[in-house]
């Protein structure tokens, strides 16, 4: 039994820490000289610029339940 706990709560602090990792990454998607997260997109070339990826409303909601779950994760 105890071992059964031991491995819940392993299993729960490797999800939380992927659960923040995939929150505060920066770089999902690299495509060339462009980045894409789920916070902003950028374009690396001449220069450098970035963009408020917020713009869907679905990605909208993506970034509030992300927030929602690192919240009640820490609760």
């Amino acid at each position: 039994m105890l071992l059964l706990l031991l491995g819940i709560i392993v299993l729960h602090v490797t999800v939380l820490v992927l659960l923040f990792i995939s929150t505060i990454v920066s770089q999902w998607l690299v495509i060339g000289e462009h980045t894409a997260d789920l916070w902003q997109n950028c374009t690396t070339g001449n220069f450098f610029q970035c963009m408020a990826s917020s713009s869907n409303e679905w990605l909208q909601s993506v970034q509030a339940m992300m927030i929602l779950s690192v919240i009640f994760s820490v609760l």
